[in-house]
């Protein structure tokens, strides 16, 4: 599947990063948002971050930066933006009613061809495109924040997507140098944000419970199981901690059952335990505009590093 056109419906954070992940495979773009000022910023925010990227080292793709803003261009009348596309990602805010009217819109003007295509985080297929005309041509493309630099892409079917869908979106993701994962079937939370939360939940409780302190605890996974993670998952760290998994399994489960059984209850995200870690977090970074945006762009230069190298070690 090499489509000519790619349409992004949105122009926030997620769709402009989606708009750069296309045009450095060398899709060309249309970028959808309802408003001019907000495509016009869209815009010149991307060409800022491409031409960044060029002088850093990391602009992704053959093309020059120039080559790839050429093919990025915004438009405020949807029928317009999504004509000749071959793939649509809706990227507009995580709220059901307005991505279920955008696709109600989007259902009236397609053909049969083309795939919609929803960045939802968190909202169940079934949800959005159940009753769609289209429905066999609709999935959720779930990626992770900030696209540009994590390559990972959760392909989550309706119960009526047609698989030739899944197919044709599991291609264009490799096409466009992302890294998509088929989920068989929806589930809350889908598979990424399950494992975040289980982690998140944990952690939680363990500065909750006064057994180690909130820096602490975030150096255990970025200086300890994050470094790890980086390159293989939980289920390879297994079988590489031991002759195998099932070797594992002999020699851990009662250990991890004992642990397991341990953890306490979802904890509730607020009160006392919220105030602790967010003093904690707010000393190390305070809630300020300039202080996040600049620890942001710390973090996407880390990614940036990281996904050059992981690039590197594969071609090695």
């Amino acid at each position: 599947m090499e489509p000519a056109r790619v349409a992004i419906v949105g122009s926030g954070l997620i769709g402009r990063s989606w708009a750069m992940v296309f045009a450095a495979a060398g899709f060309e773009v249309k970028l959808y948002d309802i408003v001019q000022q907000q495509i016009t910023g869209a815009l010149e925010s991307i060409r800022k971050q491409m031409k960044e990227l060029e002088e850093s080292g990391f602009l992704k793709g053959a093309l020059s930066a120039e080559k790839q803003l050429a093919l990025i261009s915004g438009c405020t009348d949807l029928k317009a933006a999504v004509e000749g596309a071959a793939f649509i990602q809706e990227c507009t805010p995580e709220n059901l009613e307005l991505k279920k009217k955008i696709f109600g819109q989007l259902d009236l003007i397609v053909d049969d061809n083309v795939i919609l295509s929803s960045s939802t985080s968190c909202l169940l297929p079934t949800k959005l495109f159940t009753g769609l005309k289209h429905v066999k041509q609709c999935v959720v493309s779930h990626p992770v924040n900030p696209p540009y630099f994590v390559p990972l892409v959760e392909i989550v079917p309706h119960p009526e997507t047609d698989p030739s869908t899944i197919e044709k979106t599991y291609a264009l993701m490799k096409k466009a140098g992302q890294s998509p994962v088929k989920l068989n079937k929806e589930i809350e939370g889908f598979v990424l944000n399950r494992l975040q939360y289980a982690v998140i939940s944990e952690a939680w409780r363990l500065v909750g419970e006064g057994v180690v302190s909130s820096t602490d605890l975030d150096l255990v996974m970025s200086d300890g199981l994050g470094m790890r993670y980086a390159f293989i998952g939980p289920l390879e760290t297994m079988h590489l901690n031991a002759e195998g998994i099932s070797n594992y399994c002999e020699r851990y489960h009662e250990g991890m059952r004992l642990v397991l059984n341990t953890f306490g209850p979802v904890p509730e995200f607020s009160g006392e335990i919220e105030q602790k870690i967010n003093q904690a977090m707010s000393e190390k970074i305070p809630v300020v505009p300039q202080q996040l945006d600049a620890r942001r762009e710390w973090r996407d230069e880390c990614l940036a590093h990281l996904a050059k190298l992981k690039k590197q070690m594969k071609s090695d």
